[in-house]
């Protein structure tokens, strides 16, 4: 073979190698990407854009005081016949028999006593009867100065007391005192909580929120905010799934939801949870919360 022959045929045959090479990449290549757009968009839990309540709090404590009370000092040997107290009593009922005249409850309430037995508080011959109408729970708060001009007569009040953790009592401001006291700085108010459970005892230490500034607001799930430095971002869903990442001014947060101060509005379909399994301008395939 001539040595021109030779070097067409090897030159024909590198090309044609490479073609192979080419040709079984490229088909490769179309396998993958059709074998991969296959994937469908990932499920992502959606909801829309809703009206809530958003309110500013203050957080204080207070110590619980029942509705009326009244206290009776018992002379023991005033005492006739067999000493039976009732736990609870009615106005007009009977709550002891003495040699000198009965008791009667003046009102509706809870009976308690201290002395039956020795007590340091009181003498040998004499024991306390209390009364206690806790149907309703007031207690005194003192509000820093600062939030004076913000605290009104019926604004909710939430309170927290230690031997029901997980329960909320619900009540409002009762009473604003006329003045700021130059002393502590600060505005003496009163509570109300409705008690019709008798679950509050008078002297409980209360754990009281007060709620003020109410407004409603548009809210969505504080899962659905992304931060970027000091911008937030939405992922919005049009009509196609498609994710499509807007900025938002957002205000208050709390109780597992964030206040939209703009950027949205109410009713859009938003994506609530899984915001690291979304692209901006990605479909989707929402799932409804």
């Amino acid at each position: 073979m001539k040595r021109s022959t030779k070097i067409i045929t090897i030159v024909t045959s590198f090309f044609l190698i490479i073609a192979i090479v080419i040709t079984a990449r490229t088909m490769i290549g179309n396998h993958f990407k059709k074998k991969f757009s296959k994937i469908p968009p990932p499920g992502i839990i959606v909801t829309n854009v809703i009206i809530d309540q958003f309110s500013e709090k203050l957080e204080t404590f207070g110590t619980a005081i029942s509705n009326k009370n009244k206290t009776f000092k018992i002379r023991k040997d005033d005492v006739q016949g067999e000493l039976n107290l009732k736990n609870k009593v009615k106005k007009g009922d009977l709550i002891l028999n003495l040699k000198s005249g009965s008791i009667l409850a003046p009102f509706d309430g809870v009976l308690g006593y201290t002395g039956l037995t020795e007590d340091i508080f009181v003498s040998d011959n004499i024991f306390i009867i209390t009364l206690d109408d806790n149907s309703t729970i007031y207690s005194d708060i003192k509000v820093p100065e600062s939030y004076s001009a913000f605290i009104k007569k019926g604004l909710p009040v939430e309170a927290k007391v230690s031997s029901y953790k997980n329960k909320i009592f619900t009540g409002e401001i009762d009473f604003i005192s006329s003045r700021i006291n130059a002393d502590t700085r600060s505005l003496l108010s009163r509570i109300k909580i409705n008690n019709n459970n008798l679950e509050l005892l008078s002297g409980s230490l209360l754990e009281i929120t007060v709620k003020f500034n109410l407004r409603n607001s548009l809210s969505v799930p504080d899962t659905s905010i992304m931060m970027e430095g000091e911008k937030s971002f939405i992922y919005i869903v049009s009509d196609d799934n498609i994710a499509n990442k807007i900025e938002v001014e957002i205000g208050l947060r709390g109780d597992g939801k964030v206040e939209i101060i703009s950027g949205i509005n109410e009713g859009d379909l938003i994506v609530a949870e899984g915001l690291k399994k979304v692209r901006p301008r990605g479909k989707i395939k929402p799932i409804k919360n």
